[in-house]
């Protein structure tokens, strides 16, 4: 599935930003840990240069678990632009960790948070409690069509997200665990 997203650092006070985001459809507060797996053998699930082309994931959201393996792509500057997103259900955690580590991956990085989620008819909006990194809001837009501009789909997410009211810096062009990977590389 093809999605598109703009992940934005808050600058605003969380209690501000949740009173706005009230006015749309509120799905629900969950405590969300994302482990990403690197594999020494697959040069395309190594970071480079602090990015991830792709990468896999297993989720726990609440009670509920997830793999995911995504594919970025990226402009000719180097800038992320949009992702496509496998994702299935598992049923134990535990277990699916051993399967991971049998087949050769190894954990990157943990990204451990907190999600708000709201929707309005065209966007999904997660403010994130994300440990480590701060506050953050993801715009998302999932179902985009093959002939839809991105860039233009960017721009409509960028000018809602400015429409709100709340302080928030430029585009990072950065997932979380980018983010964390350069922090942690920081404090090495």
């Amino acid at each position: 599935m093809k999605e598109v997203e703009v992940l934005v650092k808050v600058l605003s006070k969380k209690n501000d930003v949740l009173d706005i985001l009230n006015k749309f459809n509120f799905i629900g507060k969950k405590k969300v840990l994302d482990i990403y797996f690197y594999d020494e053998k697959r040069d395309a699930l190594k970071p480079k240069e602090g990015k991830l082309t792709e990468c896999f994931r297993l989720r726990k959201k609440d009670k509920n678990n997830y793999i995911t393996y995504k594919i970025d792509y990226f402009d000719d500057a180097g800038t992320w632009i949009y992702s496509d997103e496998e994702e299935t259900q598992v049923n134990d955690f535990r277990v699916t960790t051993k399967i991971i580590s049998h087949l050769g991956l190894k954990p990157l990085i943990e990204i451990d948070n907190i999600k708000h989620t709201f929707l309005t008819n065209e966007y999904e909006i997660v403010l994130e409690e994300v440990k480590g990194l701060g506050l953050f809001l993801e715009v998302e837009r999932q179902n985009i069509t093959k002939t839809e501009n991105i860039s233009e789909v960017k721009q409509k997410i960028l000018d809602f997200i400015n429409s709100l009211g709340i302080k928030v810096s430029k585009e990072l062009n950065a997932g979380k665990p980018e983010l964390m990977l350069k922090k942690n590389s920081q404090v090495s």
